[in-house]
Order: structure tokens, then sequence, then C-alpha cells
């Protein structure tokens, strides 16, 4: 099946237009996911703060696949890398990548979930809100599977003392769940709207109007 932007991406035949369609698509959706950080929340118990990435993530993997969503959002990484200050609260630098970082785990867990949601959204997930919601949420499990574990190495050194499990799910999990719920739900009634849309004046082969 196809996503969102292949409905609407040149031919292959067209390699030119094809690349740069999707060169074009990185781009976009990196910009998106870094205004997005942008909307952040520091909260004065956990180094990690709440910010809107999660809803680019996902709603980026959606609509580009699991190839183009995953390379979109390593370019994310990248220009934060570099210096570009994309990252949330206007960060930036490879040491907010680092196992010393806090966010660390969390901002290499948005290129699999974004793969992860992609995936699930070319087998059709995307298109009932009902399955766009287990394909969020399997989405926001990868995105915590990594996030945890880094964020359980890094504390120590950020808190100055050792670091038990609570402690962790404290500061990476609990404040997050309503937001992220919250941004899954929302991504979740968007992509289904999406193809209704697109199929009105896209309609697929074999779709009636």
């Amino acid at each position: 099946m196809s996503t969102l932007v292949l409905q609407v991406a040149p031919p292959r035949s067209r390699v030119l237009a094809s690349v740069a369609f999707s060169v074009g698509c990185a781009v976009g959706g990196s910009l998106l996911i870094a205004g997005l950080a942008q909307v952040s929340i520091p909260l004065p118990f956990t180094p990690v703060p709440i910010t809107g990435q999660t809803l680019g993530v996902l709603l980026v993997g959606a609509a580009f696949g699991p190839a183009l969503g995953a390379a979109t959002l390593g370019l994310y990484l990248i220009e934060g890398a570099i210096g570009l200050p994309f990252f949330a609260e206007g960060t930036s630098g490879s040491s907010v990548l680092g196992f010393a970082s806090a966010s660390g785990g969390y901002l290499w867990g948005f290129v699999l979930a974004s793969a992860l949601v992609g995936a699930l959204a070319r087998r059709g997930w995307d298109r009932s809100v009902r399955t766009a919601i287990g394909a969020m949420l399997l989405g926001e499990i990868v995105l915590y599977a990594v996030g945890l574990p880094w964020l359980h190495r890094a504390l120590p050194a950020l808190t100055g003392g050792p670091v038990r499990l609570e402690d962790t799910l404290a500061a990476g999990l609990y404040p997050f769940v309503i937001g992220d719920l919250l941004k899954l739900l929302v991504a979740a009634l968007a992509l289904p709207g999406a193809w209704w849309v697109m199929r009105r004046f896209r309609p697929e082969p074999g779709d009636r109007r």
C-alpha cells in the first residue's frame, strides 16, 4: 500500500524529480519537527522537557513511510548536531545525542519510532482511527524503549547519586504520558482525515468516489 506522500510523489521513472521531491520532503519534515521542538515546557524535577516533537515524528513517519521517515529524522539529528538550534529549547550540538545526555535516547528513538509508524502506515494502519491509534502507540512504545534506558544511564551523573528504576520512570515517563496520549490522538485523527481528503481529489486505483 501507499503512504500519503507516495500518493503525490513523481513517478520513479522521473529520477531527478523524484529525488528532488524526497529531499524537499525530508527538509520540510525536519523543519516541522524542529519547530515543534521549540514548543517546550521545562519541568523542575526532570532534565527532559515536554515538547511537541513527538507529534511531528508520528506524522512524518506515517505520511512519509519507513525509509523517507527515518531519513527525515536522521537529517533532523544531523542538523541539530552540526549546530542548528533545532533541539528542544533551541539547543544544539552532538553532545545532545551523546550517552551523557538525558534526551539523547529519545532523539535516537525518534528515528526508530518514525520507521515503525511508517512501516505500519505502508500496511494501511493509517487509514482508520482505530488502527492509526495502534500504529502511533507502538511508535511511542519504541520511543520510550530507547529513551528510558538511555536516561537511566545518564541520570546518575546529572543528579550526583544512584538512580532507581522508579526515579527514571518519574523523570522520563510519568510526566509525559498524558501529553503523549494527546499528541498520539491528534496524529491518529489527522492521518485518516488526510486520507479522506486525498481520496476525494486523488482516488487510488479501485477507489470509488
